[in-house]
């Protein structure tokens, strides 16, 4: 008889003792943004005054809004925030855990960030992986996993969008969107310019110019370069790599505006991203057997391979975007090309093989640093990429209640992935094509039914196909080619009451989807395919600014149900990744956000999340991993152990972030001031199985940053530290090895100058 398990839907909301806090925390601030709301008309003087809180505009769903008035849950990172949490020349990582429910992490370094939301992402470490987190870049979709990780620089506005978004964005949204937007070239001649250097040689210069043109005219240039010198030195004589970690990142847009008229305009982008430096340092035998700690005597800077590592990336993109403002209504047209090519080789094991007399081999695991049972070195690139897209949007803007907007996007994307193994006598290659082309109709309406109830809708039709096709030495068990045809018609409701002025409730219904994946077969592992996916997601909030618009909250409740997620199980007793679907996965969970501005000179923000996923598939079983990991649970008759119940990988139950800011000003109208920054995430499970050893320990990272302005703020020195607790864990692994895994970046520290002209 099929055991019974228990159904977590929405009307479970409330049972877990966090979210029935959260609720009442929510329900709570209310009466307490009633009793300290705002009353002054003076909206213009507030927005200048630097005892309020400035109004924080986004364009979450495609227009620009006060984010108090968006139905959804969105955090946004722009100004100082963002300026310190980029100074020390981390790549797109820096953004984990800095805003609610946001984790990030990679097993290829700087080329290939995952992100997850909510709980909700995607371990696959292939370069033809599907996230349901959509990276939107300056409006256009960077679908391929390397095209997520273009540096940051320049940008005004980072968003991060929770839960599903397929209605109005292009691509893979069923967790939520992570979406930039780079400053725009204006009118005004105008730039600045900063550099940095610190621990480890790291050096950061980064500018940006406006350069007006003509009266139709203006154009943009930004570019940031990134070192850091190779500060993890070889233990291994003779090694084919001495040293790495290091790398040289330099990135470069070229933006052109173009406005003859009010009635038309045209911006043009291109970007360009060279990056030479290290794949993710794989460390062998770090994890003490038995537990998740470091060895004794672990040495960040030490390691013991015998293989090469190294990484190269070119990508080089652009897009054209044309606004035409019609009678009562816009049209918008958003053409680009993307394009990367991706070289990654590592020694994945992470270490030197063992040299024994058979008299002396000693079975996994180990527990000297270096030692691995078998090995493996590998390398993956990238050949003749090439993302097309095109999206038509029209948009109402006569004046009523009803406002709409409505389109069609195409997506257009092509490669050839290449996989050599080093450890074969010749190393074979593995060469992979894939074709991925998908077209969408989608529409959404806002209508007023009173001035204090706002509803919305929207609606999207999706249709996805990928081919692929592999030849080589590999595994054809399950064939060497496969096709997808899916589609699929997604929706979401929501709406908005204003209690007051200053505060609206919000509540959202929403379904996402992501198209069937394919894992190509391999010398290591057949060819698999997972089914598409589908989510519906409920959530609750309230928006308030309160205390003469001091205080600024936005708090939330959400749960989601996913039908047959994508997971990827990686490793077992050999170097594997399977593709495979679970029946249902639920998450359920809060946020909070709240800024806070006690007096001029003091500025506050607290962002804290709760987020409890589960596997609900009493079908899903994995095998103890052949790295000598202690799993976590009783085993079948056949060695299995189940999967139903367990967290999905890399989603910590708790995220919570803060900052803090200090400004003294002087007499002469310069200012000293102190800022930091605390990130602190749970626990989590690298792998679906969990295991004693592959559980990453919860993790704390503050920042701090002292500096002095002067003339008007135009020039600014400072001297700051990133990780300046030195707390190191291990925040990856794999699982086919020796208790394999690598750590996060030790403490750095380093000054920082910057002008405006």
């Amino acid at each position: 008889m099929k055991a019974q398990y228990p159904d977590h839907s929405l009307a479970s909301l409330t049972s877990p003792r966090p979210l029935t806090l959260a609720l009442s925390l929510v329900l709570a601030a209310w009466p307490l943004s009633s009793a300290l709301a705002q009353t002054s008309d003076e909206a213009s003087a507030a927005k200048a005054d630097k005892s309020k809180l400035e109004t924080v505009v986004i364009t979450a769903e495609r227009r620009t809004e006060n984010i108090k008035d968006v139905p959804n849950a969105v955090s946004a990172i722009s100004g100082e925030k963002l300026d310190v949490l980029n100074s020390s020349g981390q790549d797109v990582r820096f953004l984990s855990g800095r805003v609610p429910s946001l984790n990030i992490e990679s097993s290829f370094g700087r080329a290939f960030p995952r992100f997850y939301i909510r709980g909700y992402g995607n371990t696959d470490f292939r370069l033809n992986a599907s996230q349901p987190v959509s990276l939107i870049y300056d409006d256009v979709v960077q679908e391929n996993p390397i095209l997520k990780g273009f540096p940051v620089f320049d940008v005004k506005n980072v968003e991060v969008i929770a839960g599903p978004q397929g209605t109005l964005f292009g691509r893979n949204t069923p967790a939520g969107v992570v979406k930039f937007d780079s400053v725009k070239p204006g009118k005004k001649q105008e730039g600045y310019a900063s550099f940095s250097y610190g621990t480890y040689g790291t050096s950061n210069l980064e500018g940006a110019f406006n350069l007006p043109l003509s009266g139709e005219w203006a154009a943009r240039i930004s570019a940031q370069v990134q070192h850091r010198d190779d500060w993890v030195k070889n233990q291994v004589p003779n090694a084919q790599t001495p040293a790495t970690e290091g790398y040289d990142d330099r990135a470069v847009r070229i933006q052109a505006l173009y406005e003859p008229s009010k009635a038309f305009s045209a911006l043009f982008n291109v970007h360009n991203r060279e990056l030479d430096g290290s794949p993710r340092m794989f460390r062998s035998s770090i994890i003490k057997p038995g537990t998740n700690e470091l060895v004794a005597g672990f040495d960040p800077a030490k390691m013991y391979i015998d293989g090469k590592n190294e990484q190269r990336l070119h990508a080089t993109g652009g897009s054209a975007k044309l606004k035409w403002a019609l009678d009562g209504m816009t049209l918008h047209s958003i053409t680009a090309i993307e394009t990367v090519q991706p070289f990654s080789r590592a020694d994945v094991d992470g270490g030197y093989i063992l040299r024994v007399i058979p008299s002396n081999f000693k079975l996994p695991p180990y527990d000297k640093e270096g030692e691995v049972f078998f090995p493996v070195e590998t390398s993956d690139a990238l050949r003749d990429h090439r993302q097309l897209s095109q999206e038509l949007r029209l948009e109402s803007n006569a004046a009523g209640p009803l406002r709409w907007q409505g389109g069609a996007y195409f997506f257009d994307e092509r490669y050839t992935m290449e996989s050599y193994d080093y450890t074969a006598a010749v190393p074979p290659l593995i060469s992979t094509r894939q074709t991925n082309k998908a077209w969408a109709l989608f529409g959404s309406i806002n209508y007023e039914v009173s001035p204090e109830l706002k509803l919305r809708a929207g609606l999207r039709y999706t249709n996805d196909k990928k081919t692929l096709a592999t030849t080589g030495k590999v595994i054809d068990t399950a064939g060497t080619s496969a096709e997808t045809d899916n589609n699929k018609v997604n929706w979401d409701l929501s709406g908005t009451y204003s209690l007051s002025r200053e505060t609206n409730l919000y509540a959202r219904v929403a379904t996402g989807f992501r198209a069937a994946s394919i894992y190509p077969a391999d010398g290591f592992g057949a060819q698999s395919k997972a089914r598409p996916e589908n989510v519906t997601s409920y959530e609750l909030g309230i928006k308030s600014d309160f205390w003469e618009r001091r205080a600024r909250l936005s708090a939330n409740v959400f749960s989601y149900k996913v039908k047959d997620q994508q997971l990827t199980a990686v490793g077992s007793t050999s170097n594997t990744n399977t593709l495979l679907n679970a029946s249902k996965a639920t998450g359920q969970g809060f946020e909070i956000n709240l800024d806070l501005l006690p007096t001029e000179n003091l500025m506050l923000t607290l962002g804290a999340s709760y987020n409890d996923t589960k596997i609900k598939d009493s079908s899903l079983f994995d095998v103890r991993p052949g790295s000598g990991a202690i799993p976590i649970g009783t085993p079948d008759g056949q060695g299995r152990y189940s999967l139903y119940n367990n967290p999905l990988p890399n989603a910590p139950k708790w995220i919570a972030n803060v900052t803090a800011r200090y400004g003294i000003p002087l007499a002469d109208g310069s200012e000293v001031f102190v800022y930091t920054d605390w990130a602190y995430r749970s626990k989590i499970n690298f792998f679906l199985l969990p295991s004693v050893e592959f559980t990453g320990k919860s993790l704390l990272e503050g920042g701090i940053r002292v500096g002095y302005t002067w003339d008007n703020g135009k020039y600014e020195v400072a001297g700051f530290g990133r990780n300046i607790t030195n707390k190191v864990v291990v925040n990856g692994a794999i699982a086919f090895n020796n208790l394999t895994g690598f750590i996060n970046d030790p403490r750095t520290y380093g000054l920082q100058f910057k002008a405006l002209f």
